[in-house]
């Protein structure tokens, strides 16, 4: 078949915008981009899923990331201490939900409307952080070499049988913030009178209590503490390295949303342009997914058992006074003082 001249050079357009734009991006975003050189994402995934994913993103983009990653906490600390110093250094955030929204309420965050976003259901995307990339699920996790399925607890309340106490590790929910929101939801799940309850008798079993949930799961895979109050995704991720993990089947589990947003000072406003519309795409959901998280892309899902099965109960947002006077109360309670 004959083509003309302008139908091959229309071909050559399409395909070059198409080479261009293979994340939604514009080629011209893209070469702005490069031109930086960089960007630099603080957040609270785990380093292994950000460095997969950021390398995925250099191959395709010749855009180096760095990443600095600490607890939910302490990424918002670092961010609002540089932000109100006036010399923020990062470009993205990506962390949990409430501590992405206390700090957009500061103004931490530039609103942008990635083309990526329309892959996800309209449910998962807030007006001001766009979609919501995850959802994390926290659960009983075991390790059944050392607890046997059957002996397993079948639920929150089973957590304080006599045989469990010593047995349990959590993290500080004096300290870490998604910790607090978890403990300060349960009557989501048990209603009020039967969480107050609960939240006493469980601390009463003096449960170890550590920085974080990575920490909590990384005990209970060595076994050196059997039982953890963690990520459930954690199952997969240990059970990958040969960790022999499972979850209670709670049915209706409590987790939070996670984001990521761009700095409304960022040093490198295109690379971090660049990079969220890439992380939001399918090449890296679909990393995520297959590292055992629960993306809300629409048709992408972890390789977890029973995945499909679970309820997920979003977990309340606390403000900063109600943080505050949550730890205040969730120390007397755990710490005893």
């Amino acid at each position: 078949m004959k083509r003309t001249f302008s139908s091959i050079i229309g071909v050559l357009v399409v395909a070059v915008f198409a080479a261009g734009t293979a994340f939604g991006q514009s080629p011209a975003l893209l070469e702005a981009a490069k031109k930086e050189g960089k960007v630099v994402v603080y957040g609270s995934l785990e380093s292994e899923t950000t460095e997969t994913i950021g390398k995925a993103f250099t191959k395709k983009t010749g855009i180096e990331v760095e990443y600095w990653r600490a607890s939910a906490t302490k990424v918002m600390d670092k961010a609002m201490t540089e932000y109100r110093a006036g010399k923020p250094l990062f470009d993205v955030m990506l962390t949990n939900d409430n501590p992405m929204q206390i700090m957009q309420k500061e103004g931490i965050f530039a609103k942008y409307d990635s083309p990526s976003a329309k892959g996800f259901p309209k449910d998962a995307i807030d007006p001001n952080l766009g979609p919501r990339y995850r959802n994390v699920i926290v659960g009983v996790v075991y390790n059944k070499g050392i607890i046997k399925p059957a002996d397993a607890p079948k639920s929150l309340e089973d957590l304080l049988k006599p045989q469990y106490r010593g047995k349990i590790v959590m993290p500080d929910p004096t300290q870490h913030t998604t910790t607090t929101q978890w403990v300060s939801s349960l009557h989501k799940l048990m209603g009020q009178e039967k969480a107050e309850k609960f939240i006493r008798e469980l601390a009463a079993t003096k449960p170890i209590l550590v920085e974080s949930l990575l920490p909590a799961a990384e005990r209970v895979s060595t076994g050196e503490t059997p039982i953890a109050i963690t990520y459930v995704k954690y199952v997969f991720i240990y059970g990958q390295k040969g960790a022999p993990l499972d979850y209670v089947r709670l049915g209706r589990m409590m987790g939070d949303g996670h984001y990521l947003a761009l700095s409304n000072k960022a040093p490198r406003s295109n690379a971090a342009k660049a990079f969220i519309d890439f992380f939001l795409d399918d090449e890296a959901m679909n990393i995520m997914a297959k590292m055992g998280e629960f993306v809300n892309r629409k048709g992408v899902f972890p390789p977890l058992p029973d995945a499909d099965k679970i309820q997920f109960v979003e977990m309340l947002d606390l403000d900063i006074k109600t943080f505050a006077e949550k730890k205040k109360e969730y120390t007397k309670i755990f710490l005893g003082s």
